[in-house]
């Protein structure tokens, strides 16, 4: 080409790229490459935990930059931002769900160590394949675009669906895989299907876009746009197990390694909501009369089957996992109310569910023994004998599922069911509490088991192992608790964390 041809060329125009915005997911993402580098270079096998303890010390610097990012975004002065061509969004919201996925993955790191040991499955794989899947999940909460919270979900699903099957000695780890893999790939087809028609309807994939296309026209016909909503709602529905989407849950929950459950059930719900509350309650609010009737369904049928499924289970792992539906619901009942409260409201609740269901399913782990198969209600009888200390963690972590007073788990279903009520949802409250009322019972059978059964009951309760309970788990177990209790008490931090962390919807500059 000659030198005029070339003159005449315009230069590709590329976004600038701010890559303290970044931070956080640069920490991910280097951590998982490093990880993986050096364990595939190395010539001996590294130091005991020394996989886990990379994991935390990466998830402690992710915290540290999203400490930073926040102390930007709540200046005055600056506020705020978009980055990369407006795709992501900096803003409190953002960086609420960055701490919260990297503190399960710090946790979850905890929990795996002595597991993958104990199962012969010791190796990086595990921690990579968490990092990779935060990543995804920091990813969702950061979108600024239905196109990036596509891609978010993809890299949290897929290495999600490796992890559940990470067990290749058990048949139910591969099952769970596999369901997980061909239900979710479903999900992702509703959800770029009704991105597709969101597309269709607005012009725009960007939701400052769609936002101020949607507030500024009348749309003739919008089915289109609803049946992007509906769609929309299925793909986002089944990543936070909310009912009728949930079917996956049970049989996922079980058969996974009970580290990879911890993480899935807390991680991967909080960045499901995080997708969801960044797309209708921020960018679809001009439309809220049409999608609300949809959320206090899906409200409501998870409270009710969660709560009512849970109490005819009786493996422990399984009343979990409907006992996180249930959750769903709670948080949705938030969702629903479409408030700066009732945002908040889940907010603090995805945080101090975090906790509590890392730690539930952590002690779990540990009593699940060798083969991480013990998971029915007669392994936990007589636990307070062979172990109090964690059978009282258990009961902590139990009692604040159910709502007891003095506990996170208290606070949470307050600020939900507050601002239900505040926006005159008063039957998707009072259904609310009927769901806890109905939960309670779960958790104080597992209770009664561990201080009023009889551990000499049956000959597979003679000799079953003791528990052991090695220096990860109990640290990861100790700080669940304690953050239960101490935010149950003092919640005002983590209130006025949740409070300066709705969304902030910004149009790409």
């Amino acid at each position: 080409m000659t030198p005029a041809v070339i003159a005449q060329i315009e230069p590709i125009a590329t976004p600038e790229i701010e890559w303290f915005a970044v931070s956080p997911l640069l920490v991910l993402v280097g951590g998982a490459l490093v990880l993986l580098t050096a364990a595939a270079l190395a010539r001996s096998r590294p130091p005991r935990g020394f996989y886990a303890l990379f994991t935390v010390v990466t998830a402690a610097l992710a915290v540290a930059c999203s400490a930073l990012l926040w102390q930007r975004v709540t200046d005055p002065g600056r506020g705020p931002f978009t980055a990369i061509g407006g795709a992501i969004t900096i803003d409190g919201f953002s960086v609420f769900f960055a701490v919260t996925i990297t503190a399960a993955i710090a946790l979850g790191a905890l929990l795996a160590d002595d597991y993958l040991r104990r199962e012969g499955l010791d190796g990086p794989e595990l921690y990579v394949l968490m990092l990779l899947s935060g990543t995804g999940g920091v990813v969702m909460a950061m979108a600024n675009d239905l196109i990036v919270v596509f891609l978010g979900l993809e890299t949290l699903s897929i290495a999600l669906y490796v992890m559940a099957g990470l067990h290749l000695r058990r048949l139910e780890s591969q099952e769970s895989a596999i369901k997980y893999f061909v239900l979710g790939s479903f999900s992702s087809a509703f959800l770029l299907y009704g991105i597709a028609l969101v597309y269709g309807a607005t012009g725009s994939t960007n939701f400052g876009a769609i936002a101020g296309f949607l507030s500024g026209n009348v749309l003739a016909s919008n089915g289109l746009l609803l049946a992007g909503f509906a769609l929309l709602l299925v793909g986002l529905g089944f990543k936070v197990a909310a009912v009728p989407f949930h079917v996956w849950t049970p049989d996922v929950y079980q058969g996974a390694p009970t580290p990879v459950t911890a993480f899935m059930a807390s991680a991967s719900k909080a960045a499901g909501f995080a997708a969801l509350l960044r797309v209708f309650v921020s960018t679809f609010d001009v439309y809220r009369l049409d999608w609300r009737p949809l959320m206090w369904g899906l409200a409501v049928l998870s409270l009710l089957v969660g709560s009512f499924l849970a109490v005819v289970q009786s493996d422990v792992k399984r009343m979990l996992a409907y006992s996180s539906i249930s959750h769903a619901g709670f948080i949705l009942v938030g969702a629903e109310a479409a408030s700066d409260r009732g945002i908040a409201g889940a907010l603090f609740y995805l945080l101090a569910y975090t906790f509590m269901v890392v730690g539930s399913f952590g002690v779990a782990t540990l009593v699940g023994g060798r083969g991480d198969a013990d998971h029915g209600l007669s392994a936990y009888r007589g636990l307070s004998r062979r172990r109090p200390l964690l059978a009282l963690a258990f009961t902590v972590l139990l009692l604040a599922q159910a709502g007891v007073p003095l506990t996170s788990g208290f606070l949470a279903k307050f600020y939900v069911i507050g601002a239900a009520v505040e926006a005159d949802s008063y039957a998707l409250a009072l259904i609310a509490m009927l769901s806890a009322v109905v939960a309670a019972f779960v958790y104080l059978r597992i209770t009664v088991a561990m201080y009023m059964g009889d551990e000499t009951e049956g000959a597979e309760a003679v000799t079953r192992p003791a528990v052991r309970v090695p220096p990860g788990a109990a640290l990861a177990l100790g700080v669940a608790v304690a953050f239960t209790i101490v935010v149950g008490i003092l919640p005002s931090p983590v209130v006025d964390f949740a409070r300066d962390a709705v969304p902030v919807l910004l149009s790409a500059p």
